[in-house]
This record gives C-alpha cells, sequence and structure tokens, in this order.
C-alpha cells in the first residue's frame, strides 16, 4: 500500500508564493462559483466577458474533481465513473473575476470517430477564439505520466501558441518520492515544448495537496 501521506509541497518554495498571495487565493475560491454554461457547440459558446482558466486532459483524468477542490464544493463540477462524461465546454463564474473553464475529455476510445472530432472541434474552437484566455492546466494522471494522447494536445497547443501548464493528478495514490519523480519526468517533457510553462505542480483533489499553490498558481496567471 502506498504511503498516501501528501509530502510538502514544493510549489510555493519554486514559484514564490507567499503566504498572503495563498491567502488571497484561497479567498477567492472560496466566494460564490456558478455554473454558467455548457457549450456543446461552436455557436454556444458564451460571450467574453471575465479572464478565464481552462482544464484540459485525458477522459477521467480528474478535471471536474480538480474544479470541486478548488472551490471546496463537491458538486460544482459533475464528477462521473464514466471516461467521457464531459462532452461540452463547461463555464464557471468565480465571484465575477474569473472564469473557471472545463473543456471536454481527451484519450477515450469508446466513443464514436464522430463524436470525437465534434469535441476536437469544439475544443480548437475555444481555443481560437478566446482572448481572455489566460492559460490552460493540462492534467496528468501522476500514476501513469504524460501519454501519447497528452503529447498530441500538447504539439496542437504549441501550434496554436496558447499558454499552457501541466498538473499531475492523483498523487494520493504515489508515495512521496514517486511524486518528486514524477514531476521531474513531466518537467523533462514540458521543456521539449516551447507553449508549455516549465513547472509541473502535483495535486491530489481527494487530500487537498497542492490545491492552495494551485490557486495562487492561477491568481497570479489571471492576474485577479
Amino acid at each position: 500500500m502506498p504511503d498516501k501521506s501528501p509530502p510538502n509541497s514544493p510549489a510555493a518554495a519554486e514559484e514564490g508564493r507567499s503566504p498572503e498571495e495563498i491567502e488571497a487565493a484561497r479567498k477567492l475560491f472560496a466566494g460564490p462559483c456558478d455554473f454558467v454554461s455548457g457549450a456543446a457547440s461552436i455557436e454556444s459558446l458564451p460571450g467574453i466577458s471575465l479572464p478565464e482558466v481552462a482544464f484540459a486532459g485525458r477522459s477521467n483524468v480528474g478535471k471536474s474533481s480538480l474544479v470541486n477542490a478548488l472551490t471546496g464544493r463537491r458538486t460544482l463540477a459533475r464528477v462521473s465513473a464514466n471516461p467521457g462524461h464531459t462532452r461540452q465546454v463547461n463555464f464557471f463564474n468565480l465571484a465575477d473575476r474569473l472564469m473557471l473553464v472545463d473543456l471536454p475529455g481527451y484519450g477515450f476510445a469508446k466513443v464514436s470517430r464522430s463524436m470525437k472530432e465534434t469535441w476536437q472541434d469544439l475544443a480548437s474552437a475555444y481555443l481560437r477564439g478566446r482572448p481572455t484566455l489566460m492559460r490552460i492546466f493540462v492534467l496528468i494522471d501522476g500514476r501513469h505520466g504524460v501519454k501519447e494522447s497528452d503529447r498530441e494536445t500538447m504539439r496542437n497547443l504549441d501550434s496554436a501558441a496558447v499558454s499552457y501548464q501541466l498538473l499531475l493528478t492523483k498523487t494520493d495514490y504515489l508515495r512521496a518520492s514517486d511524486v518528486a519523480a514524477a514531476v521531474k519526468a513531466a518537467e523533462a517533457v514540458a521543456r521539449k515544448h516551447g507553449a508549455a510553462h516549465p513547472e509541473v505542480l502535483p495535486t491530489s483533489s481527494e487530500t487537498g495537496f497542492g490545491i492552495p499553490e494551485l490557486r495562487a498558481e492561477i491568481v497570479a496567471v489571471a492576474q485577479v
């Protein structure tokens, strides 16, 4: 059985996030956060109003769980045991200061090719048309590392010149020493991609490990 005690987070030290920054971010994410809309087509994407940060990743990597953990809510973003549940671009308004965006999962095989292409077209249209998009956070399952479908997404984001950063999820399944190794391996991949932020942040939606540092990172990126 892996040691599930969360290791000391390196994120705050490396980024220099002060206790004041972490507390300010906590207060923001503790504020009102409401589901705005779910866009299932390019035409239904909402208008641009607030700075946005988006979350992308393989199906079942934990995107909805992460949104819930960030906001301290259990059911804001619907979590499904069936991979591929998020089939639209979901928008959440955080205190009228920031929009959190949950993108459709990728890499799930048990859907039709046409459905995959529809999701991909929708995600691509979102990326092309959002000048207020500050960063994409690409979630990587910490147990498995960067997969080919993740690399494909990273190449697409490089081509679109969209700033993105890798996040490790589900680190509560790893030993403390394995978390450090997983971060190092993911950072080695990130360094090969021009649009990728060099630092990889480890998180666990289950234990809360890394969540305060991620909140502070989001606030700094979005300048809210």
